[in-house]
């Protein structure tokens, strides 16, 4: 879609700006009156609404409706009630009301992964089990008679993050060794998308590089490293998500670099799904944070944070899933770094170790920055030998 940003005017501003007042975050009346043309301008009013709701929401604090901002917008004017939910194949059912069903049946005890808003096989999995258990034919449907009994039990839970004992259950049992993890590495754009380009310099390129590097130190420790594209292709973020839940993955590492108007911003982000007042993956939270210390101690980059955001790779896959920023290509000191192999060598070398130190829980470690690929390659040895005996 064309992006809609400050002193755009038109029918499609029309629509944004209604979607915002109907959520309460811009005045005036949702549409435009009546006899008078269908368009309104994206003011600083509007402009001030998006940027509070792109806060709301987890996505890029920039002011302007794009795509993601769009969909989000769309999905948020669903509340649970207005419409039947079911599981449609060929075009998934998506919006506020999946979310608040999905968070529902997590509070009720019922495994439906993360309320990610989408409604997908195991939402319809929850939901029939939730209808089972308390009487209702078990059609997978949220009707009327499935609302009135989601309203008639009062809720078990409050507050907290859904899915927490859950997701560190599951690394538990997971154990330290990294042989048999299936580890899924998505390097960002591709094909004839190329990311930021500076300088004759591609991010595509760059992250296409990283992940090889980061892949074969994977596969040296026993890990089942897949990549999500091939060099020239560039699959949309919700296909590389269906491919790492497809593919039973452990974890998704995507890789990017950052870029913006002002020369002078740099550093080192990582992002986890979370939107700050919701759910958050917790054990996809303790990663980023490893990452983002390893690769500060070991690069000196300036630190960006630690951030939760809804982006579609992140909200959709089942796994934990961290998106690192490695820097901006826009920032000369970032560029000179990203152009060194024995820097892109040293980054693999910090996210392989930080994913290591994220199963040995605590047990076995090493101070952040001194843990190297030989420790990590000695460690599964030790370890194999040990299973052997």
């Amino acid at each position: 879609m064309h992006l809609l940003r400050r002193g755009d005017s038109g029918p499609a501003v029309a629509e944004i700006r209604g979607m915002l007042v109907r959520l309460g975050l811009s005045s005036g009346e949702p549409e435009p009156p009546a006899g008078s043309p269908a368009e309104f301008t994206f003011d600083a009013d509007v402009e001030h609404a998006v940027r509070a709701f792109q806060q709301r929401r987890g996505l890029i604090t920039d002011g302007i409706v794009g795509p993601a901002t769009y969909r989000a917008l769309r999905e948020a004017g669903w509340k649970l009630g207005d419409r039947m939910l079911a599981l449609l194949v060929s075009a998934p059912m998506s919006g506020d009301d999946v979310v608040t069903l999905q968070e529902r049946l997590l509070e009720l005890g019922y495994d439906v992964g993360r309320p990610s808003g989408v409604f997908d096989d195991l939402t319809e999995r929850g939901l029939k089990a939730f209808q089972r258990d308390y009487g209702l034919a078990s059609d997978g449907v949220c009707g009327p008679q499935t609302l009135r009994a989601l309203r008639q039990l009062g809720r078990k839970v409050t507050g907290g993050r859904p899915g927490l004992l859950r997701e560190q259950e599951l690394l538990r049992r997971a154990g330290p060794r990294m042989r048999g993890k299936r580890i899924i590495v998505d390097p960002g754009h591709g094909g004839a998308d190329r990311g930021v380009v500076n300088s004759g310099v591609a991010e595509a390129d760059l992250m296409w590089d990283l992940a090889r590097r980061l892949v074969g130190r994977m596969a040296a420790t026993g890990m089942e490293a897949i990549l999500t594209r091939r060099e020239d292709t560039c699959p949309p973020e919700a296909e590389r998500a269906a491919f790492a839940n497809t593919a039973g993955a452990d974890l998704v590492l995507s890789l990017h670099t950052d870029a913006n108007r002002s020369m002078h911003a740099q550093g080192l982000a990582t992002f986890h799904f979370g939107s700050g007042s919701g759910p958050t993956s917790t054990v996809g939270e303790a990663l980023a944070g490893l990452i983002q210390r390893e690769l500060l101690s070991r690069t000196s980059m300036l630190d960006c944070g630690s951030q939760g955001r809804t982006w579609e790779l992140l909200r959709l896959t089942r796994m934990p899933t961290v998106r690192v920023e490695v820097g901006y290509l826009t920032n000369i000191g970032d560029r000179r770094k990203l152009l060194n192999a024995e820097f892109r060598d040293i980054v693999a070398e910090g996210i392989l170790v930080a994913v290591k130190r994220l199963y040995l829980l605590g047990q076995d470690d090493h101070p952040t920055g001194t843990f190297t690929f030989s420790d990590v390659l000695a460690h599964e040895i030790a370890r194999n030998e040990a299973t052997a005996i």
